[in-house]
């Protein structure tokens, strides 16, 4: 029997023994070599810039947790040394390049090629932060390697890498989570469970919007130069076709270049995850978009300026907005609006508030629901994300790795809501109003749409299934 598996046994029964579950003979296999403190779960982390320390930062928190390793395309990110990132980086993205220095009980392993950290037996599952473009390719390759995996959103690029993601996961045993955050939130779960009542009446309606006002320069305007010696810029670039460094993508800029990532991606798969979790839905029939780079005038060539309508086939549409040429907001209170026939919903990570509807023209009822209001205490992350909405996910996931259990957010879940962002993309590429089959998962009326499921990756990289 391999390390790997023993341990994985180990750590099953031990929790089911804590929670007071007989084991039969027979059900876990004999242990092989059972080494000391293998109650912990060994964890290799891919990705350890901006999100990823912030990630490790809360699986360390949980004493069972053991950062066994570390890879990353950026050497003082591995060697967590603040004092050896390019000045240029701490300069201008000081907020972002994390604090690093942190303390850990045995040292961990260093790879700079993710393949490497794979291949190492004594890992038992990774967490995945790495851009967008490198999910697919990370996270199957760790299925295949029999680990378990936490994948930071968006799940994909692409929505065929997506679907390849869930097929190498249904013919795995692995555990497989994604950090879609506010699925962790206990107001959105106490939502998800009573908006499908009918606690709001139909919904016709819900809203959502990233403002980020980043004129007049944005990520500024720069020409290619060789990369810091110890970034290696190549492997950053992996599937995606090959180009010179240019410092205003790398690191963390990239959420503003189409080929890595989107503000879709980055911010709308969030709130258009929460939007389709309360509403019960799992995707749309028709999607259309509007907007483009209107007032911002830099190097990414992501619109400033965006709307979105998505239409289910039960009868009512979403909307999605990116205002990164303004600033203030949308609503009264909250992030994400919910318009329904009996009341309009204003929720965020830290609470909601019904506002009941008055009667309209040629009605007589009265307020059919009570106004209601439900606030929790919470503690935020540097990037304005829920540091416990996190934390209850990565929670889960550990124990999900223990119990084999399905986690809060699965890839099947996870992948459905990066869809919607994919598909808001593709409908401003194409400005076209888009039918989808969420079935075929394939545009039902344009063939410019669906040359838009994916790209061809360059040099050795494949996709799973293709």
């Amino acid at each position: 029997m391999s390390n790997k598996t023993s341990r994985r046994d180990f750590i099953a029964k031990s929790t089911l023994a804590a929670a007071g579950v007989s084991l039969g003979a027979g059900i876990f296999p004999a242990s092989g070599n059972i080494l000391g403190a293998n109650d912990k779960i060994r964890v290799g982390f891919i990705g350890i810039g901006n999100r990823g320390s912030q990630l490790m930062g809360l699986f360390m928190n949980n004493a069972d947790c053991e950062v066994a390793a570390l890879c990353d395309v950026y050497e003082p990110y591995m060697s967590r040394s603040r004092n050896e990132v390019d000045p240029r980086y701490l300069k201008d993205m000081g907020g972002q390049v994390p604090r690093m220095g942190e303390q850990f009980p045995k040292k961990p392993k260093l790879y700079k090629d993710w393949r490497k950290l794979l291949e190492d037996k004594t890992i038992d599952a990774v967490c995945i932060a790495t851009p967008d473009h490198w999910h697919a390719l990370q996270t199957i390759g760790a299925i295949q390697a029999g680990k378990d995996v936490y994948v930071e959103k968006p799940l994909t690029i692409t929505i065929l890498e997506g679907r390849k993601m869930v097929e190498a996961q249904a013919g795995s045993k692995q555990v497989v989570a994604v950090g879609l955050n506010r699925r962790g939130n206990a107001v959105y779960q106490k939502l998800a469970k009573e908006i499908p009542t009918g606690k709001l009446g139909k919904i016709t309606v819900a809203r959502a919007f990233r403002v980020n006002d980043m004129y007049p320069d944005g990520i500024g305007s720069m020409k290619p130069e060789n990369p810091p010696a110890n970034f290696d810029w190549d492997a950053w670039l992996g599937p995606r076709a090959s180009r010179p460094y240019q410092y205003n993508i790398a690191p963390y800029k990239f959420r503003w270049w189409s080929d890595y990532s989107s503000q879709m991606g980055n911010w709308g798969v969030h709130f258009m995850d929460v939007i389709r979790w309360m509403m019960g839905e799992k995707a749309p029939v028709a999607i259309s978009a509007h907007g483009g780079k209107y007032a911002v005038m830099h190097d990414g060539d992501i619109p400033d300026t965006m709307e979105v309508i998505y239409e289910f086939a039960s009868g009512s549409i979403a909307t999605f907005s990116i205002y990164e040429a303004s600033s203030g907001g949308l609503f009264p209170k909250g992030e994400v609006e919910l318009r329904g026939t009996k009341g309009a919903l204003y929720a965020s990570e830290g609470g909601y508030q019904i506002i009941p509807n008055r009667s309209g023209q040629f009605q007589t009822w009265k307020d059919p629901v009570p106004p209601e209001e439900f606030t929790q205490a919470d503690k935020m992350l540097s990037d304005g994300s829920s540091g416990d909405s996190t934390g209850n996910l990565v929670r889960n996931f550990l124990d999900c790795v223990k119990s084999r259990q399905t986690p809060l957010c699965t890839l099947e879940e996870g992948h459905r809501s990066t869809c919607f962002a994919h598909l808001g993309n593709i409908a401003l590429a194409t400005k076209e109003r888009l039918q989808w089959d969420p079935e075929k998962e394939q545009f039902t009326n344009s063939a410019k749409a669906n040359e838009l499921l994916h790209y061809g990756y360059r040099n050795q990289w494949k996709m799973y299934g293709l």
